[in-house]
């Protein structure tokens, strides 16, 4: 199992290097989903926590989502080459954080 996770994040920082071919990557949303994994785990544990700055992070974190997903659409409009698995991981990962963001604002409580 560790072996396996190593690969993949080898994989992962190879491609982000540019070493290995993975097809038709866009590399604004390679590195968006990078720099993106750091502050998921921050508002995870903020989250868990209930901080009060994390409801905050959780809406950053899918407004800045949706708007690299809205330039990788406008890539696709524009005749530029895409992959479908990338499709796919940004409805899910917008999708995802709209509700993660959606639920953590209804369930903050205000500090007086």
């Amino acid at each position: 199992m560790a072996r396996s996770r190593a690969k993949r994040i080898l994989s992962g920082g190879r491609a982000l290097l540019g070493d290995v071919d993975m097809g038709a990557v866009m590399p604004f949303v390679l590195w968006f989903n990078f720099v993106a994994g750091f502050a998921y785990v921050l508002a995870g544990i903020g989250l868990w926590r209930g901080a009060g700055w994390a409801p905050m992070l959780a809406i950053a974190i899918a407004t800045a989502t949706v708007a690299v997903f809205a330039a990788f659409l406008w890539h696709v409009g524009a005749g530029g080459a895409w992959e479908t698995r990338t499709m796919g991981a940004m409805i899910l990962r917008s999708a995802i954080w709209i509700a993660i963001a959606a639920l953590a604002l209804q369930c903050h409580k205000p500090s007086d």
